[in-house]
Parts: C-alpha cells; structure tokens; sequence
C-alpha cells in the first residue's frame, strides 16, 4: 500500500505550532505533500528539513514569506523537478516532482485570486500555461499523482455556499470549465470523487477564517489528489481529517493498493 497525505500548511511554522509534526509522523504516510509553506530554507528547523525517517524536497519561492511547496518521502526519490518551466509562476515556488522506480507525486499549489482582479489574472494565466503541461505529463505514461491545493471547487457539490460563489474566485465557471476539460479531455481522475461520489460535506478541505465557518462546515473542497487513470484505480481508501486543526486546510489522505514503494 501506498499512502500518500496533502495539507496547505499555510506556513508550516504556524502549523508546527499546532502539533502538525507529531500527527504527520503518526500518519504512516509514504509521501506527504506540502503547500504553503511560507517559509524560506533558513526558516526550517532540522526537523521540518531533514526529518528523520523521511527524505524532504521544497521548492521555495523567492518572496519571503509567501507560497512554497514540499515534499517528504519514505523512500528517495530518484529525481526532483522544481518548477513546471514558467519563470512567473517558477517563482513562486508552486511545483515539486519527485520521481520514484514505479510512479511520480508532485505536489502542487494553483494560484488564488480571491485578492485581486490584478491575482484573478495571474490564476488564469497560469491555468493557461499549465494545462498543456498536464497533457505532457500524462502522455508520459507513468502513474502519476499531483497532490495539492488546486484552489478550484469543481462541482457544486463542493462548497456549501455555491449559489452565492458563482462569481467569486474558486467557483469561476471558466475555472471549473478549466476543471473540467483537465478531467474529460486529458484523462486526469479525481481519485477522492471516484472513490466517493456522493461525498458532500464530509468532503471539504478548507474553510474561511471569517466567521464561524468551520465550526458550522461552511467549507469548499479544493484539495485534491489528481491521478492518471492506472494509479487512480488503485485507490482504495480517501479520507479527509479534521479532529485536528493544522491550518485552515483540513489533510487530504488516500491510501493506494498494489503500488510498489
């Protein structure tokens, strides 16, 4: 079996502070995959960088403070990619690829554009710059699985409030229209919505910190584990954990049959 976790840390340091560590080392997880780090290399204590029984990766962005995603694994990875080839988007530290005997993770943070029509604008170009890179990616023929903050609710069955958020970034009908061609046109699977897919409120990964959003599940699912269609298959189990709170995300959990580690 293989398991791999996601979590938007939003800023690992803050979400150290909340036990974070000591839920992660008792996960099990072969791959965990971090957004948000909002940390620079110096940031990191030996153990967020060099945690003893896991190989960790980052991908930092070059604004203090701001973005960043990780990577610890079980094994070591055979190879590393930071960044998808966009100098913009690179920048920000968004994408990590670590590549093992069998299969791929790569864990992945989309821009939001809930700041700003000027930040709506980056999302979109980078929605634009990255698909035909999820098509180079699937027609590399590895089983593959982007983990991540995708910073997108696909269907209404994903947020609480879609009425009121179909104009609003994260709900954008271009956005899930993007969703939507990544899944039908290239062959992408949507591993915890083929796994549960009727799966509503127990499904959301994030909630506002305005309010009482989470206490009441005002929440959006927008974490995701998207996989090619061999490795999705072998998903046997998802699980979306929230007797903890880490960060404003909630860790997104699949465990994987039959994958060799």
């Amino acid at each position: 079996m293989l398991r791999i976790i996601s979590l938007n840390l939003n800023g690992i340091r803050s979400a150290w502070k909340k036990s974070a560590e000591d839920w992660l080392r008792a996960s099990k997880a072969d791959v965990i995959a971090f957004q948000e780090l909002k940390a620079q290399a110096d940031d990191l204590t030996p153990a967020m960088s060099a945690p003893e029984g896991y190989h960790a990766a980052f991908h930092f962005a070059q604004k203090k403070g701001y973005s960043g995603v990780g990577l610890w694994c079980r094994e070591p990875p055979l190879a590393l990619t930071r960044g998808f080839g966009n100098a913009e988007f690179d920048a920000e530290g968004r994408y990590l690829r670590a590549d093992f005997a069998d299969f791929s993770v790569i864990s992945l943070y989309l821009p939001s554009g809930s700041a700003s029509p000027e930040r709506q604008a980056a999302k979109f170009r980078f929605l634009a710059a990255f698909f035909p890179h999820l098509r180079a990616l699937m027609a590399e023929g590895r089983a593959m699985a982007l983990c991540g903050d995708w910073n997108i609710a696909h269907q209404e069955i994903d947020l609480k409030n879609w009425k009121g958020n179909q104009k609003n970034s994260g709900f954008l009908p271009e956005e899930r229209a993007w969703f939507s061609r990544m899944l039908d046109e290239l062959g992408w699977v949507d591993v915890y919505r083929r796994l549960y897919p009727k799966a509503g409120e127990s499904a959301y990964t994030w909630w506002s910190n305005r309010g009482r959003a989470r206490e009441n599940n005002v929440g959006w699912r927008i974490d995701y584990q998207i996989a090619t269609p061999d490795l999705a298959a072998s998903a046997a189990l998802g699980s979306v954990f929230k007797e903890k709170r880490f960060s404003d995300h909630a860790p997104l959990i699949v465990d994987y049959s039959g994958v060799k580690k």
